[in-house]
């Protein structure tokens, strides 16, 4: 049997910055000249010193003293834990979301979402097939019927 993972966090403040400290962790940081002026390339394009990290459940995880992610979505903790954890998590999805957007990287983010997070699915929804063509067999069947006794 598989013991349960035990977040590193003592109390929800604690919690709550460890999120947050794992985000700044994942933002890019421009590279500055030895003025402190920030550097930019010949197009006028910030020149990162720190590239962007991606935002992932398992990152977050870590972050947050779980062993893994399974073990961070399984975690069954205060309902104050649950709302900053469920917020986190919601930030990663928006920042995969966005992903979807940018040229080259739509698979990698439909594959991410698809698989880390629930409604979201790479297959069409197709739950309203068997709907309509039950609904076509009755209005078929009225319109017959109404043809015979009209």
């Amino acid at each position: 049997m598989e013991r349960k993972s035990r977040p590193q966090f003592k109390n929800v403040d604690e919690l709550k910055e460890l999120a947050e400290r794992y985000f700044r962790s994942c933002e890019a940081v421009q590279a500055v000249d030895e003025d402190g002026a920030p550097v930019y390339d010949k197009n006028g394009v910030p020149v990162m010193a720190v590239p962007e990290r991606p935002l992932t459940v398992t990152g977050l995880a870590l972050a947050l003293g779980f062993t893994s992610r399974l073990a961070l979505l399984e975690y069954g903790g205060k309902k104050s834990c649950m709302e900053i954890i469920t917020r986190s998590l919601s930030k990663i999805e928006e920042y995969a979301e966005g992903k979807l957007f940018d040229k080259g990287q739509y698979s990698g983010a439909k594959f991410f979402l698809a698989n880390n997070f629930k409604g979201w699915s790479d297959k069409p929804c197709d739950d309203n097939s068997d709907t309509m063509e039950k609904l076509d067999a009755v209005l078929n069947e009225l319109s017959s019927a109404m043809t015979k006794g009209g």
